[in-house]
């Protein structure tokens, strides 16, 4: 039989996430925001420790790129898919190890997606909502601080076991956002970690606010996207997307 070629699925967008062993939460939004999209979206698993530490997080350099090279070739962009990891190991040197396995590739990971996304939005001060522990939270603020982003408020849920920060439930995460957004001058609540669930609750909290609301997954997301030649408009929750609140 003769046959003929195409781009393969996803029609030629192509797209690499690097997710934690760990992580039960960022493929489930992910699916949300290219549910009947020409997107081919392609995992691939890096080792993780089950606590969220900066020692801990920092042993997945080491895994990066021989993780990354279980992606195929051509693709539009990828994604290390672990905002306390991207901080710790730092944003450059994610990008290196991926393009040492993807060269050329665009890279991007939660925290520089973050920064990116403030930027587009027009914001700086925001409120900071994590499930971590000090010892990542302070790094995180330093790393936002350095890119021009002020932490004016924070919560934390002081968690480092990753399986329960997947277990941590929205109305517990809204709950956080909104204490976290009445400290005056905030411009925006960021709520951090790839395993937080959150896409059912940011449209709800950006209308209660009257503030954008930006999570690892949607700022991932949309970046990614982005970095793809994607506008994505409407594709995903909240401000950032493009959707107004209600």
């Amino acid at each position: 039989m003769t046959y003929e070629l195409d781009q393969g699925a996803g029609a030629g967008l192509r797209l690499g996430l690097i997710l934690l062993s760990t992580d039960e939460t960022l493929e489930y939004e992910a699916r949300q925001v290219l549910a009947g999209r020409e997107v081919n979206l392609l995992h691939t698993r890096i080792p993780a420790r089950a606590d969220v530490t900066p020692e801990d997080l920092a042993t997945m350099a080491g895994e990066m790129t021989a993780t990354a090279a279980l992606l195929p070739q051509g693709l539009d962009g990828v994604a290390y898919a672990c905002t306390s990891g991207a901080t710790i190991i730092g944003p450059d040197r994610v990008e290196a190890l991926v393009q040492m396995a993807h060269p050329g590739v665009p890279v991007t990971n939660p925290l520089s997606s973050v920064v990116a996304a403030l930027g587009e939005l027009g914001m700086s001060r925001i409120a900071m909502v994590t499930p971590y522990v000090e010892e990542v939270t302070g790094p995180m603020r330093e790393a936002l601080a350095a890119h021009g982003v002020e932490t004016v408020s924070e919560f934390s849920f002081g968690q480092k076991e990753d399986r329960t920060v997947a277990r941590i439930t929205e109305a517990s995460t809204r709950r956080a956002i909104v204490e976290a957004a009445r400290k005056p001058g905030v411009e925006a609540v960021f709520t951090s970690c790839t395993n937080l669930r959150t896409f059912g609750i940011l449209d709800a909290a950006e209308a209660e606010l009257g503030l954008p609301v930006i999570s690892s997954n949607s700022a991932l997301m949309w970046r990614l996207l982005t970095l793809a030649g994607q506008p994505a408009i409407g594709w995903g929750p909240g401000r950032l997307f493009g959707r107004e609140a209600a």
